[in-house]
C-alpha cells in the first residue's frame, strides 16, 4: 500500500489508523513524504513504527511521490491510497477477495463516499467522455442503493485503487523514463492517464461496492493548483492517449469543450482559479510537441482496436 503525503499531518493519523484496523493487513504500508514541513515525518516515526517511511528531501509533486512508492513496494498487488481518506475495516479484504474471485480483472475501484456526508458518493469508479473530460461515477449523489452491485467500470479513482503489479509494470513502456505514472502531468489526471493506458491494452477494472472508503474531498488539494492542472492535463491526456481515429472524429467536441471552459473562465477572469485554468489550457498548447512524442510511445503499445476502445468511452456513466 502506497500513501503519498505532503503536509497532510492533520489527516494522516486517521488514515493510518484506518489501515491498522483492517481485517486483512497489507503486506506493507509505505508513506512517501514529499518534503513536508508540518511534522508529518515525526508523526509517522513516533506513532506508526510499522509504516515504511520514505522521505524526499525535495518536493517532487504527487506523481513522482507515487512512483517512488511503486518502486519501493514489494507486493503482487499495489494499492494507492490518499492521505486524506479513511477505509472501512473490510476494505482491503474486499479488494483481495475480488482479485481472487475475478482473476481476469486487472484493477479494483473502491466505493468512495464523502467523509463529512457519508451517505453521498464521491465516486464509484471513473468514466471518460469522448470530448476529453473525465468524471466520477455517482459524484454528489445520495446513496439509495444504486451502486450496490459490483460492475466493470472505465477505471478507478486514484484516491483508493488497487492494481496487479504485472499490469503496472507493463505500462512502464509508455513513459520515456520507464516510470508507471507520467510525471509530466505532476498531479491531477495522472490516474485518468493511467486508466486510459491500461484500457488501451484491453485491461479491465471492476468496481467493488464492499471496498468502502471515506474521503475528505480536496482536503489536501484543490484551489488554483487544481484549476491549473486540470486545465492543462485534460488537453494533454486526450491528445496523448486517445487512438487516432477517435481523436480525429471527436476533435470538434474536444475543441468546443475547451473553448466553453475558456469562455466561462473569461467571464470570471477576476478569480484566481479561472486565470489558473486559462494558463493551464495555454500551457497545454505549448506542450503539444512533447505530448506528441509521448503519444508515439503510448499508441505503440495499444493492443485493442479503435472500435473496442470506443466502447469504453463514457463506460457505465450514471
Amino acid at each position: 500500500m502506497i500513501i503519498p503525503n505532503y503536509n497532510g499531518a492533520r489527516f494522516l493519523g486517521g488514515c493510518l489508523d484506518s489501515i491498522k484496523a483492517q481485517t486483512l493487513q497489507p503486506l506493507e504500508t509505505i508513506v512517501v513524504d514529499d518534503a513536508s514541513t508540518d511534522g508529518s515525518v515525526a508523526l509517522v516515526r513516533e506513532n506508526y513504527p510499522w509504516v515504511k517511511l520514505l522521505v524526499r528531501a525535495k518536493n517532487g509533486q504527487f506523481a513522482r511521490a507515487c512512483n517512488d512508492g511503486f518502486e519501493a513496494a514489494q507486493g503482487n498487488v499495489l494499492v494507492l491510497f490518499n492521505n486524506d481518506a479513511e477505509a472501512a475495516p473490510g476494505w482491503l479484504a474486499a479488494i483481495d477477495q475480488t482479485f481472487r474471485e475475478r482473476p481476469e480483472i486487472s484493477s479494483v475501484a473502491s466505493r468512495i463516499m464523502l467523509y463529512d456526508r457519508r451517505n453521498v458518493f464521491h465516486t464509484t469508479g471513473d468514466y471518460y467522455k469522448a470530448n476529453g473530460v473525465p468524471g466520477n461515477r455517482g459524484v454528489w449523489q445520495e446513496d439509495k442503493g444504486q451502486y450496490d452491485q459490483a460492475e466493470e467500470v472505465f477505471g478507478g479513482c486514484g484516491c483508493a485503487v488497487a492494481f496487479k503489479r504485472e499490469v503496472l509494470d507493463a505500462v512502464r513502456a509508455d513513459n520515456p523514463d520507464g516510470k508507471i505514472l507520467d510525471e509530466s502531468l505532476v498531479m491531477y489526471c495522472e490516474d485518468v492517464d493511467l486508466n486510459l493506458r491500461l484500457r488501451l491494452r484491453g485491461l479491465r477494472c471492476l468496481y467493488q461496492p464492499q471496498a468502502l472508503v471515506y474521503h475528505r474531498l480536496s482536503a489536501t488539494g484543490g484551489g488554483t493548483l487544481a484549476s491549473y492542472r486540470n486545465g492543462r492535463n485534460f488537453i494533454v491526456v486526450a491528445l496523448k492517449d486517445l487512438p487516432g481515429g477517435i481523436l480525429l472524429s471527436n476533435l470538434p467536441a474536444i475543441v468546443a469543450t475547451q473553448l466553453k471552459y475558456a469562455f466561462q473562465s473569461l467571464l470570471k477572469i477576476r478569480l484566481k482559479t479561472e486565470r489558473a485554468r486559462l494558463k493551464g489550457q495555454f500551457d497545454a498548447l505549448k506542450a503539444i510537441p512533447d505530448t506528441l512524442r509521448r503519444r508515439k510511445l503510448v499508441q505503440a503499445h495499444r493492443t485493442i482496436s479503435t472500435e473496442q476502445f470506443a466502447d469504453y468511452l463514457e463506460f457505465n456513466q450514471k
